[in-house]
């Protein structure tokens, strides 16, 4: 058609307009997409954290408690971590992380783009069948989404994940990223970082791993909880061998090792927060105690502190078995107070024992039920595990029936029906490998040890009942009682240091004194019947007279006795009353040892102790109980004299007058009140206490290297029983830690300071013998003072007042 467009070249003239304006159009709106994206993006990244944060990066980390031979003794935590330079990190505990979670980790920019794409295909058909979507995050992401971001699932947080991933791996090495990653990591079981999740779940550290075991923690950050062996077995196993098979593609280890390690069963543990050590319990809550006061809750529990304690573990175990022992003979002597429960043995009694539990807190003790009499008088059990057993009726003849009113027994056991009746659940212990058990009961009394080096104060063993489990109050270290007659050394000393020698003498005679106005005159008795009359200091300690005691303390004057038991840290205050002669004050166990610590130490100050040295998260020291320091300690050793440390401790005694207490506390355990303690054999002096009513028991001695204290009494304070003194509750139990802690040590007497004078006295009367002669033994006099030389002596004339000697109200008698 002339002078017209044809219609081919119409339509193409209306294409290219089509897609010219469609181009305009789409490119447009690609453009407001870009810059609607660029707008989002800077939108997000403008309130971004900096990255900077992580360079002071200081997690939570669980505070640790060591004895002092590196045993772990306990541990303090909200998170459970143990923080560890990646530089300390095994290979392939590495290896087994990058391969379950970021195999390009070493290659790409912080993110993994090959990741992504996986992981965006993936999501299509998550989301079609309604799932939750894959992250595809990298280990850089996963170290910016828990240390700057949060666990949201969200675009907008994977987008600002992704862009601090990285500036992350842009600002840090990738060995920085991965040390933060691997010691932030939540692995289950309050485990954070991998090397609190190998102690807890394997009981190793990080270098003891094998290939298996690192796989396995490895299978962990996807879903702890999921791969929980003890609740998902099967698919823990299936997760870490997927991990296994991971490290060997990425050719970490070869096929045969990952055989291996697929072939290897997984094997966890359960290991509980808090106390570590065996029979530590009190030790460590008290330390615990001790660290809350001193740094609060947050150094405590997020500080990582490391704490150095004093604790022996030998001796420890020694204390510990020697209370336990003494406790059940006691309690024992003192009769059976009945079964834990009765049930029925017709019905499920496996289930009903397995879901008592063992309540006594003694791992070698089962829970058990009657279930027949047999024809040779024996009971026949069975215990929490289904297995059957025996009592024999010589394990059950202890078991008279108590009776509380006078802390005394019934008729002796001839049958077992007397004991048990069928359905009884009852505690037994196995006595040999043949299924005979022992009938045991959890003691109704209870008691403390606590032992220490004199020199230093440190605690070296400390038990504070029975066991943690039954009671957690510590009786060593919380508990008031009254002292009795083991406050007498301190009225002692004061006389010696005021004239008196060791055979001066005091009338051992009837004595009263007023307590004040409407209240009878105050009449305190000797724990035996009869007076010795006229009879030498020493005699009075070692036969614990109370009646000489008071008249000591009456002659001396109270106002001169009180000060001696405050500064040796017994008391902070004590009242000038007669009735505190003979311990009718309150104190705590460890206060009252660690005073007869200053006796044996030669009178020297010291401060009981359970820590040695405290460090914070970064090995600085922050507390010595030692602070004295040593100059040439760290120099080279050419064959030169060991340096010498200065003794700062003050002296509170005179070394002379704390011998001769020393020496006749030793007459205390050769011929005494403490005889059952000179079975040990080796050099010991120490003094037995038992208050008013025999409502406490003690034993708190010494040998010249180790002191050690024993109470035995009712936590609701009634009479142990009308036979029961520290000499029968207390002694026994320190006699049987001390052959223990003795053991291997040569016999050592006690150290004789300058200026005492041995002479041969005859131990009844105090005058001078023949030297070797029958009742004869070496009294320790200060030079000057031996026999011949006059000493002012006590004018049974005088009457009962006068200043420092109040005897308080309504205190009663003290033995």
């Amino acid at each position: 058609m002339a002078g017209g467009v044809g219609p081919r070249k119409g339509f193409e003239l209306i294409d290219k307009r089509y897609w010219y304006y469609g181009g305009l159009a789409a490119g447009g709106l690609v453009a407001v997409l870009a810059l609607g994206l660029v707008v989002y993006i800077f939108a997000l990244t403008n309130d971004l954290p900096s990255v900077e944060a992580l360079q002071n990066y200081q997690p939570p980390i669980t505070t640790r408690v060591y004895a002092g031979d590196g045993t772990l003794l306990g541990e303090y935590a909200r998170e459970r971590r143990i923080f560890v330079p990646v530089a300390f990190v095994p290979k392939k505990v590495i290896n087994a992380f990058t391969s379950a979670e970021d195999k390009n980790f070493f290659n790409h920019p912080g993110i993994d783009p090959s990741g992504i794409m996986r992981a965006a295909i993936k999501d299509v058909f998550n989301v079609l069948e309604g799932k939750r979507l894959e992250g595809a995050s990298t280990i850089t992401q996963q170290v910016a989404k828990n240390f700057l971001l949060n666990s949201e699932v969200k675009f907008s947080r994977k987008i600002k994940e992704a862009i601090l991933a990285v500036r992350i791996d842009a600002a840090y090495p990738k060995e920085k990223i991965l040390e933060l990653y691997l010691n932030e990591i939540f692995l289950g079981e309050n485990s954070y970082g991998v090397a609190a999740a190998a102690l807890n779940y394997f009981g190793k550290s990080l270098d003891e791993l094998d290939i298996a075991e690192a796989a396995f923690l490895a299978s962990l950050p996807k879903a702890p909880s999921n791969y929980n062996p003890k609740t998902n077995y099967k698919a823990a196993i299936e997760r870490r061998n997927w991990v296994i098979g991971q490290m060997a593609d990425n050719g970490y280890i070869t096929d045969d090792e990952a055989q291996a390690a697929i072939a290897e069963p997984l094997v966890t543990q359960a290991r509980p927060l808090g106390i570590q050590a065996e029979d530590a319990d009190y030790f460590v809550e008290e330390i615990r105690r001790i660290l809350y006061a001193k740094y609060g809750e947050k150094a405590l529990y997020d500080g990582g502190l490391q704490v150095r304690a004093t604790l022996d573990t030998r001796l420890q175990n020694y204390a510990v078995n020697a209370l336990r022992e003494g406790l059940v003979r006691y309690d024992r002597r003192h009769g059976w107070r009945g079964a834990v429960s009765n049930i029925d043995v017709n019905r499920d009694w496996k289930s009903v024992l397995a879901g008592a539990g063992n309540q006594s807190g003694i791992d070698t003790w089962r829970v058990a039920v009657a279930l027949a009499y047999g024809a040779d008088k024996s009971v026949r059990i069975g215990l929490d595990n289904g297995v059957t057993g025996t009592i024999p009726l010589s394990e059950l003849t202890w078991a008279r029936r108590e009776i509380k009113l006078s802390a005394s027994v019934g008729d002796a056991v001839t049958t077992p029906q007397q004991v048990l009746k069928i359905g009884d659940v009852i505690y037994v212990e196995a006595i040999d490998k043949a299924g005979h058990y022992g009938l045991r009961q959890v003691p109704e009394v209870n008691g403390a040890i606590v032992a220490l080096d004199p020199h230093t104060g440190r605690v070296l063993a400390l038990s504070g009942g029975f066991s943690f489990a039954s009671s957690q109050f510590d009786r060593a270290m919380q508990a008031m009682r009254q002292p009795g007659s083991a406050f007498k050394p301190f009225v002692y000393a004061t006389a010696l240091d005021n004239g008196y020698t060791p055979v001066s003498k005091v009338i051992d005679g009837p004595f009263s004194a007023p307590q004040g106005p409407g209240l009878p005159m105050w009449t305190p008795k000797n724990f035996e019947k009869g007076f010795l009359g006229p009879a030498t200091l020493r005699r009075g300690v070692v036969l614990s007279r109370n009646l000489m005691t008071i008249r000591l303390a009456y002659e001396v004057g109270m106002d001169k006795v009180v000060p001696y038991p405050v500064r040796f840290g017994v008391y902070d205050k004590l009242d000038p009353y007669l009735s505190n002669a003979i311990g009718a004050a309150e104190t705590t166990l460890i206060r009252l040892t660690t005073g007869y610590a200053e006796f044996v130490n030669g009178g020297k100050k010291i401060n009981a102790t359970l820590i040695d040295r405290i460090q914070d998260r970064n090995g600085k020291t922050i507390y010595r109980h030692d602070p004295r320091g040593c100059g040439d300690c760290n120099g080279d050793w050419r064959g030169q004299a060991e340096p010498l440390l200065p003794d700062t401790r003050n002296e509170i005694l005179d070394p002379r007058t704390a011998y001769q207490i020393v020496s006749i506390l030793e007459g205390v355990v050769q011929y005494g009140t403490g005889r059952a303690v000179a079975a040990v054999g080796k050099p010991l002096a120490g003094k037995t206490g038992t208050s008013n009513d025999s409502k406490d028991t003690w034993f708190i001695g010494f040998s010249p290297d180790l002191v050690a204290g024993v109470f035995v009494g009712f936590d609701d304070p009634r009479t142990l029983g009308r036979y029961e003194q520290g000499a029968t509750a207390a002694a026994p139990i320190f006699r049987d830690f001390m052959k223990g802690a003795l053991a291997d040590a040569l016999p050592t007497p006690f150290r004789i300071p300058p200026g005492i004078v041995l002479v041969s006295i005859d131990r009844i009367n105090g005058t001078k013998a023949a030297p070797g002669a029958p009742g004869t033994i070496m009294e320790a006099f200060k030079a000057g003072t031996e026999p011949g030389i006059a000493q002012g002596p006590f004018d049974p004339t005088t009457e009962n007042t006068g200043p420092g000697n109040d005897v308080g109200q309504g205190t009663g008698g003290l033995y």
